[in-house]
């Protein structure tokens, strides 16, 4: 059934045409009436209602979230907890509860989160996602929550890298991880420097560290994680700041009811002050879009 369209169902013997409306959304449902016209007095009324979930798997009282569990401050597993925690495992909670369902995180990575949600492995992406033009071909974005530049991590150690600004230069390997915007930027930007491509979300680190690779590229919430978790990490902050790159909510496509819910969320919780409130929870504030 779709919104405002007539079911075109007529009743020959009451000569009566009914017809589904939309009246508003509550929760993660969307309330429509049943109504009716008689074609031969011009009368009008409500036959009934009903209830349209937002997505199928709302019927279920379950909110699918799709998270990578490895990005700090957005959507990490502590090791030493076993724990999720950061800002999107925080507001997901918080939409689930708007929306009186129970949340089921679901594990992906950047590098299949699209093929998750494309087959209904997950209703939403909550793990900071980055708007692309690439990306929006597939999957559709909520208005953005956070904006971030990128930086580097290198060794203090590095004998010819000291900043950001000495990373391009001939016989430096940047690592950089599929599927990220900065595989893209790193790409368009640098000159002279080689780009290696991995897959896994844990492999930039172990490039750097076993010296396959002199840095790698990450955003402020990764940066953040390294430098308080490792001693042997320098963090390379550009001296002007990169191209900024929005965060936000990802569904799958063609759901423009279940889009238009995400954005009232976005909306609401820059509103009524969640997003600044678990943003400062988690070192995010200065990233954050807040009102």
């Amino acid at each position: 059934m779709t919104d405002n369209v007539s079911l075109n169902i007529t009743s020959v013997a009451l000569r009566q045409i009914y017809y589904a409306e939309k009246n508003v959304s509550h929760g993660s449902f969307t309330l429509y009436s049943i109504n009716y016209y008689h074609k031969r007095s011009g009368h009008r009324g409500i036959k009934g209602k009903f209830l349209r979930p937002l997505t199928a798997n709302i019927c279920a009282k379950k909110l699918r979230v799709c998270i990578w569990p490895g990005y700090f401050s957005i959507s990490y597993k502590n090791r030493k907890t076993g724990q999720l925690e950061g800002i999107d495992i925080d507001l997901a909670r918080e939409f689930a509860s708007d929306l009186g369902v129970e949340v089921s995180f679901v594990n992906t990575h950047f590098g299949i989160f699209m093929n998750d949600l494309e087959s209904d492995k997950c209703d939403i992406a909550m793990f900071g996602v980055g708007r692309t033009q690439a990306r929006m071909q597939r999957i559709d974005f909520s208005q953005p929550y956070l904006s971030s530049g990128m930086y580097g991590i290198t060794h203090k150690t590095h004998p010819i890298i000291d900043s950001w600004e000495t990373m391009d230069q001939p016989g430096v390997i940047v690592s950089v991880q599929k599927g990220t915007y900065m595989e893209n930027a790193m790409k368009n930007s640098l000159k002279q420097a080689q780009i290696a491509t991995v897959i896994k979300p844990g492999q930039r680190e172990i490039e750097v560290r076993s010296g396959r690779a002199d840095v790698f590229i990450t955003d402020y919430p990764y940066g953040q994680k390294m430098i308080k978790n490792y001693d042997w990490v320098k963090l390379l902050t550009p001296v002007k700041a990169t191209e900024q790159f929005q965060y936000a909510y990802a569904v799958k496509k063609d759901q423009p009811q279940w889009l238009k819910r995400v954005d009232q969320f976005v909306a609401d919780i820059k509103k009524d002050g969640r997003l600044k409130q678990y943003a400062s929870k988690n070192n995010l504030l200065p990233i954050a879009l807040h009102d």
